[in-house]
This record gives structure tokens, C-alpha cells and sequence, in this order.
């Protein structure tokens, strides 16, 4: 029995992640569980899951849970505590954004496996995020499609070259260019192929997505920026490719179903069933299109952070939340998010990053200048 603690229980990666654990009872206990601001929700997993515990940043929330006396209900200084005990075999960081990145040092410092969802974490404060990984004898396993099926072909495999990452192309791939400026929200979170949240949909329709992932890849798999690239596949079976000295390229396929990586890392060194179907090799054609950075002009950014040791990754992820968010509020139209992120990044003097604390201020000065920049 696996004992997980799942840190952003409520969104897309949370629900997929029950959903496993629902389907193999006798391997998996939720231990305690970490949401944003949905009572029913909360409410739900408690009543199915048994949890020893809940917390909520939402005071509200956390007041109505608590109130009804299913789960001990716990403040913010427990979490790290909560989350570092001896008893918990994995913790799911599906928590989005900067917000995540305190509770994953506090699962890393206690040398958790980590299943890792929260990219934004990584292109923030990989720098000092991996050499504590390394310190404190914590294994990260990524749950990001991309990510995982990265993993699953490089695992134990020597002599890579190069990855590739691959991209749905997001909501506006097909659409005329002078029509993607003035995208709306609602068309910009109308994915083809997936179901996610919010914010990473609307990344995904930027491409900024695939900007965090490639930042992302660079500290998991210690990789040089010219030893990545990025490949548009609208159909989303292949979710990345690693490719070898010898000329051979390793893929992994699948239906975009987050439920796939999830239960491979839930389960790793072993598997267990995901509730997906095998895809069929005879249902369809896949297609495979070079990056179009007149479509995506984010990545341009994406790369310039991609080569970065430095802030400027912090700054970049930063600024795209603030953009995002004003997107979503109705403040700026589609096509300044690259704008206010651009600018963000052009007032920034990109330099080492020293302590999480630096960190910190970097991304609060980012998140103000990006204010301005609206």
C-alpha cells in the first residue's frame, strides 16, 4: 500500500490521479490533500478517499470543510510537516504555478519521490532545485505527458543525442494569423485534443507551454538547449521522442489521457491499469509539422530563457501568469500576453540566481513590472 499525499487535489491532474488510485484500491491510500477552493469537490474525495487530512489556502473553504467533521482540516505551516512524514510514500505536485514551489522543497528536502506536474517550479528554480534533489536523495518522476514519455525512453538508455517535445498546436492552430490576436477566451480554452485546466490551456494555445517544458526538460534530463526541439503533432499520440548517437528515435504513444503517465509513475518500476484503451495503430494517420514562430511567437522568449542559468526563466514564467490571468479577466486581448511577457523580459538584466529567496523577489518584481506593462 502507497501512502500519497496529492498537492492540487481538485483540478485536472488531481482528478486523474483519484481516478487511478480508484481503480487499484489495494495499492493506493490517499494519505492528505491539498485544493484550491472547491467545497463539493473537497468534500467528495473525502467521503471516497478516507483522507487523515485537508487544507485549503481558501479561508472560506477550509471553514466549510471543517465544519462538517469528515477530515482534519490544517493550516499552511503544517503542510510542509504533513507532506514530510516518514509514513508518505509519494507526493503528486499538481499544484499550478509559482505557488507550488515551497511545498515541493519540502518534499524534496525530505527525499519523497515526486510525482511532478508543477513545471512552472522547475523553470523557476531549477537551478537550485536539482542539486537539493540530488542532496536529499528525492526522485523526481514527471506526470506532464511530454515529460513522462521522455522518461519511459530514456530509462536506463545511453547514448542520447537530442529530445523532441512534442505540441498539439493548442486551440488557434489552424486559424488564420490575423485572426489569433483577437482570439477569446472561450476559443483559446476550446483544446482539440485535451481536457486541462484554465491556465495551461491558454499556454498551450500561446505555445508557452511548450516554452515552460522545454525549460523543464533542460534540468530533468541535464540537457544543453541545442539538444532540444519542439515538433507539432495535432494529434497528440506521440508525446515525445528521444533520439539516439546511432540514428534511432524512441517514442511513446498513447491516447492524450493524462491518466497514461500518471499511473506509470504512480506505479514505477511496475505499471498498473489507467482505465485507457491501448491506441489503435489503424485508427488514423499521424502528422508532424516544424514549429511556425509566426503562429507562436512566445517561443522565441521561450528559447532566449531556455539558454538562461539565471532569472530570467523566473521572470518569463511570471510574466505569463500575470498576462494569463488578465487574459482570462478580459484586461488584454490574446495576442498581448507575448507582448506583456516580451517587455517583462526586456527590463529584467538576467543574472545568477542565489538563495529561493532571490527567487522570490524576482518573481514579485517580475509580477508587478508585468502590471505595468498591461
Amino acid at each position: 500500500m502507497q501512502h500519497i499525499v496529492l498537492l492540487g487535489a481538485t483540478g485536472s491532474i488531481g482528478a486523474s490521479t483519484l481516478d487511478v488510485m480508484a481503480r487499484n484500491p489495494d495499492a493506493y491510500q490517499l494519505d492528505g490533500f491539498v485544493f484550491s477552493k472547491n467545497v463539493a469537490r473537497a468534500i467528495q474525495i473525502c467521503q471516497t478517499f478516507k483522507p487523515r487530512w485537508a487544507y485549503s489556502p481558501d479561508l472560506d473553504a477550509r471553514a466549510q470543510l471543517e465544519a462538517l467533521g469528515i477530515v482534519e482540516v490544517i493550516d499552511v505551516t503544517e503542510v510542509g510537516e504533513r507532506v514530510s512524514r516518514s509514513h508518505v510514500d509519494r507526493v503528486v505536485a499538481a499544484i499550478t504555478g509559482f505557488a507550488g514551489l515551497n511545498t515541493l522543497i519540502d518534499a524534496i528536502k525530505a527525499g519523497k519521490t515526486i510525482l511532478l506536474a508543477n513545471k512552472e517550479s522547475l523553470v523557476s528554480a531549477g537551478a537550485l532545485v536539482m542539486p537539493l534533489v540530488k542532496r536529499y536523495g528525492a526522485t523526481l518522476l514527471p506526470i506532464d505527458s511530454e515529460h513522462n514519455a521522455l522518461f519511459q525512453c530514456a530509462d536506463g538508455q545511453r547514448g542520447i543525442e537530442s529530445m523532441s517535445l512534442t505540441a498539439s498546436g493548442g486551440a488557434l492552430r489552424d486559424w488564420p494569423l490575423a485572426e489569433i490576436p483577437n482570439a477569446t477566451v472561450k476559443q483559446a480554452l476550446a483544446h482539440p485534443n485535451w481536457s486541462m485546466g484554465a491556465k495551461v490551456t491558454i499556454d498551450s494555445a500561446t505555445m508557452m507551454n511548450k516554452g515552460l517544458e522545454l525549460v523543464e526538460a533542460k534540468w530533468l534530463f541535464n540537457l544543453a538547449p541545442d539538444q532540444l526541439d519542439v515538433l507539432i503533432h495535432p494529434q497528440s499520440v506521440i508525446h515525445s521522442l528521444v533520439n539516439f548517437v546511432d540514428g534511432t528515435s524512441l517514442a511513446q504513444l498513447g491516447h492524450p489521457d493524462m491518466r497514461v503517465p500518471i499511473a506509470h509513475a504512480l506505479a514505477y518500476p511496475e505499471r498498473v491499469a489507467s482505465g485507457v484503451a491501448r491506441f489503435d495503430l489503424t485508427s488514423g494517420s499521424l502528422e508532424f509539422r516544424e514549429m511556425d514562430h509566426l503562429r507562436y511567437p512566445i517561443m522565441s522568449l521561450a528559447w532566449a530563457a531556455l539558454a538562461s542559468n539565471g532569472t530570467l526563466p523566473t521572470v518569463m514564467n511570471a510574466a505569463n501568469e500575470v498576462a494569463v490571468d488578465a487574459f482570462i479577466a478580459g484586461r488584454i486581448r490574446f495576442g498581448d500576453i507575448c507582448r506583456v511577457v516580451e517587455q517583462t523580459m526586456g527590463s529584467h538584466q538576467d543574472i545568477a540566481i542565489e538563495s529561493l529567496d532571490h527567487i522570490n523577489e524576482v518573481d514579485q518584481w517580475a509580477r508587478g513590472q508585468a502590471q505595468l506593462e498591461i
